[in-house]
């Protein structure tokens, strides 16, 4: 062959058929050989001889044999896997209630680190802690959800919250087969109860305090006769509105009385801004009733104690007090006469000339001036 002529009738790689480098592949190395032959140094591991080492390791650490070690592994993971599922922990905000083959036990876990024998036993966790209920409102998933009759016969919507807490743990998880569910249709039933013997003007805005009082005691009444555990904290109307359909009516009904309630206010204003005008001017005609009383009381009293203190004195002196008032009274008439008066016991012979007419003009126009 033509191989043989170049490597001097050796294979094709390069070695002959019984020389010293025969049998030998083409990376300097020929093929391995058996176990009891004595294989090359440089040729690759025994799989066989890797698995046997193992075995013998693995019957030196495990106890009875590879066979019977076997049997031990599995039953300390059986036991690790009893011991892990039979240790809990409950949170603060939790409590556990254990169960014996379904049947629930009288104990309470408390927060903490607990063991029970599972799967003999096992444990329910239920939260105390204050949760809150949603129900009703138009962003509810049921279309109806939140609809209600009021005591006027009219449609409202109510939305609302109710926030509680859990008292008793084993009758919230036994007594009721879904404790949440029933707190809602209650909560639901207890304000369509309420609102259906109130009018619509209580929920809208006038009495939300009171219907959310009376809904929280028929709800927590209700709970306590299911013995659910269950302590209802708060009930809060968070919005109430009309239907959607008659929302404008009902807005122009809003706005009509909000239209009364202000003409109200200003016919209020304006009787007491006339009542108090009036009142003013009746206390000031009272007022200067009174000021009159006085005065002319007190003009007669005066004039009365001028008459007795004259009266007094003309006790004293009779005919000189007759004289003075008889002289008072002739210059208070006379004085305002223009006559002249000549007694002739005085007027003997020939009357001088007196200017009569001149007597009242000097007088007059003196007073002009």
């Amino acid at each position: 062959m033509p191989w043989s002529n170049q490597n001097g009738g050796g294979g094709p790689w390069g070695g002959g058929g019984s020389g010293g480098g025969g049998n030998q592949g083409p990376w300097g190395q020929g093929p391995n050989r058996p176990r009891g032959g004595g294989g090359g140094k440089g040729g690759p591991p025994d799989l066989e001889e890797i698995i046997r080492r193992g075995q013998d390791q693995l019957k030196n650490v495990v106890p009875g044999g590879f066979n019977g070690g076997v049997f031990a592994i599995v039953g300390l993971l059986i036991v690790g896997f009893i011991l892990i599922n039979s240790i809990y922990t409950v949170q603060p905000d939790e409590r556990g209630v254990e169960m014996r083959f379904g049947k629930p036990k009288d104990e309470i876990s408390m927060p903490g680190l607990h063991y029970h024998f599972w799967p003999l036993e096992t444990v329910e966790f239920v939260k105390i802690t204050e949760q809150q209920q949603n129900i009703g409102g138009r962003n509810s998933g049921q279309s109806n959800a939140g609809l209600m009759l009021t005591g006027d016969q009219n449609i409202v919507n109510v939305q609302f919250s109710v926030l509680f807490s859990v008292t008793d743990p084993k009758s919230y998880l036994f007594n009721v087969e879904n404790p949440s569910d029933t707190l809602q249709r209650v909560a639901e039933s207890a304000m369509r109860e309420v609102v259906g013997r109130r009018p619509a003007q209580d929920i809208f805005r006038d009495n939300r305090q009171a219907i959310a009082a009376d809904v929280k005691s028929t709800i927590q009444a209700t709970m306590d006769s299911y013995n659910t555990g269950v302590s209802v904290n708060t009930v809060a109307i968070e919005d109430a509105a009309p239907p959607r359909e008659v929302a404008d009516a009902f807005d122009e009904v809003q706005r009509a009385e909000q239209d009364e309630d202000r003409f109200v206010e200003e016919a209020n204003q304006y009787a007491n801004q006339i009542l108090g005008k009036a009142r003013g001017q009746g206390a000031q005609i009272r007022e200067e009733a009174a000021a009159y009383k006085d005065r002319v009381v007190k003009e007669a009293e005066g004039e009365a104690q001028r008459f007795i203190s004259v009266y007094d004195e003309y006790s004293k002196a009779p005919d000189v007090t007759r004289k003075r008032l008889y002289l008072e009274t002739m210059q208070g008439v006379l004085g305002k006469s223009k006559k002249v008066i000549i007694d002739e016991k005085n007027g003997q012979g020939v009357v001088p000339y007196l200017p009569l007419n001149e007597i009242g003009r000097p007088a007059q126009s003196g007073g002009a001036q």
